[in-house]
């Protein structure tokens, strides 16, 4: 009997997979006189508007890593969008081309966040899109990158950093920050100091921020993507791709995606 109810499970299982059809376009939008290049993923088979996430790369740029994980959300009922923070496309193959990529936008508070608006009203005009349910969710740089939309008051439900940076000049005060947040770190990322995690919680805290902040013993810096290892090997940095890790924080996220989206 048992197996039998196990067949009929992975049967529907099979057929929904089936009828699935994640549609991923690439899609131009503009700030200022810059052209952005993201792109867009859903899952065709499914109607009615439904709430849209808005994914920041890593350092390295609007690459694979990040469009991955678009599609990987829109199988999971979202309309995701991986967004371009460099402009045209950029991407990065080297460290160097990354540091200069990423600190150009960093260090330039306005212009991230015309950037990030630009992606998230792009975001809002799809017609499949809930424009007042929306979230966001970054990588490396792009986890600093949504933790800061946060403290600047973008409206957004939620936000989730993944092995993001965390510092930063401008803490927020009470009542700045709009969104739930969520990080989720290596604790043997060497990129990120106790004393940064310690002033974030306390940040969050005297923010009055629906908070949690979720360390992996032992894992590393880019636990989320597959390709870490190869890069940490080439160019000789703390860089480490954690299956265990990653499923866990992705689950984790997608809770708490279903928790804000539903309030």
């Amino acid at each position: 009997m048992k197996l039998k109810n196990l067949l009929i499970v992975l049967a529907f299982s099979m057929a929904s997979n089936a009828n699935a059809e994640i549609i991923s376009n690439e899609i131009d939008y503009q700030q200022g006189d810059t052209t952005m290049k993201g792109m867009i993923a859903y899952d065709d088979s499914l109607e009615g508007k439904r709430p849209g996430v808005l994914i920041v790369h890593e350092w390295w740029g609007h690459n694979k890593h990040a469009r991955d994980k678009a599609r990987k959300l829109a199988s999971e009922g979202y309309v995701a969008f991986a967004v371009d923070m460099y402009g045209e496309g950029k991407t990065a193959d080297h460290p160097d081309d990354a540091g200069k990529f990423s600190s150009a936008v960093a260090k330039n508070m306005p212009l991230a966040k015309a950037r990030f608006e630009a992606a998230m009203q792009t975001l809002k005009n799809q017609d499949n899109v809930e424009a007042d349910k929306l979230a966001a969710m970054g990588y490396c740089f792009g986890g600093g990158v949504v933790l800061n939309m946060a403290r600047m008051g973008v409206d957004l439900k939620g936000v989730s950093s993944f092995h993001g940076s965390l510092a930063t000049e401008n803490p927020a005060k009470k009542g700045d920050i709009k969104a739930s947040v969520r990080v989720f770190n290596g604790a043997a990322d060497p990129f990120v100091k106790a004393e940064q995690i310690e002033a974030l919680k306390a940040e969050m805290d005297n923010a009055g921020v629906d908070f949690e902040f979720i360390n992996y013993p032992g894992v590393k810096h880019s636990f989320t993507n597959p390709e870490a290892d190869a890069k940490g090997k080439k160019f000789d940095l703390p860089l480490e791709y954690n299956a265990d890790a990653d499923n866990d924080s992705w689950q984790k996220n997608l809770e708490f995606f279903k928790d804000i989206f539903s309030r």
